[in-house]
């Protein structure tokens, strides 16, 4: 039976908020300016981040874990940065080149634990502190391109690009640490 608490729905609610992020960007200009879809996105999306670590961080303190969670989570994690990125490649913030290295490492990465869970080896290709710096470098440039006008002196598209191109760097780096510990884990 699938156990439902608090750090589930949460998890949920963060699968719920894509179609709404996403669909932001779709309001006629007359209705909601680019400036407001731009702030709007940019909410949504860090309210999304921040119950990413809520949502784990209760689990743990209330014992709430659950092999379903487990599941759960990195789904809803996985499916928001995608949907960002394309919206961002959309909207011409980013290189399309940046969102596939993004998008085609969490696939890989994510086939490869599976692989790995079933060969018995999953602990093998935990999560490395360079792949939690990715994704802080991520989750940071991504509101940034969102929100992308000026704050005062302050460029969020300037350094929101230099965040991302550095995510991506990471991401390869990260997904060459992974591939090497399978490697080495699966002989």
């Amino acid at each position: 039976m699938m156990t439902f608490n608090l750090p589930i729905l949460l998890t949920w609610l963060r699968i719920v908020m894509i179609p709404l992020f996403v669909g932001v960007f779709y309001f006629e200009q007359h209705w909601m300016s680019q400036t407001t879809q731009n702030l709007t996105a940019t909410v949504i999306f860090t309210v999304a981040a921040i119950t990413d670590w809520l949502d784990g961080w209760l689990a743990r303190r209330l014992n709430q874990t659950s092999a379903f969670g487990a599941f759960l989570d990195p789904v809803a994690d996985k499916l928001m940065v995608a949907a960002a990125l394309i919206v961002l490649v959309q909207l011409d913030r980013i290189d399309a080149v940046v969102a596939l290295v993004i998008i085609g490492r969490e696939i890989a990465i994510s086939a490869l634990r599976e692989w790995m869970a079933g060969i018995g080896r999953g602990r093998s290709v935990a999560v490395s502190m360079l792949g939690k710096i990715k994704t802080a470098a991520q989750m940071i440039a991504i509101p940034m391109l969102l929100y992308h006008d000026t704050i005062g002196r302050f460029d969020p598209l300037y350094w929101g690009t230099w965040l991302i191109w550095a995510a991506a760097a990471l991401t390869l780096l990260s997904m060459g640490y992974y591939l090497r510990m399978a490697w080495q884990a699966g002989r």
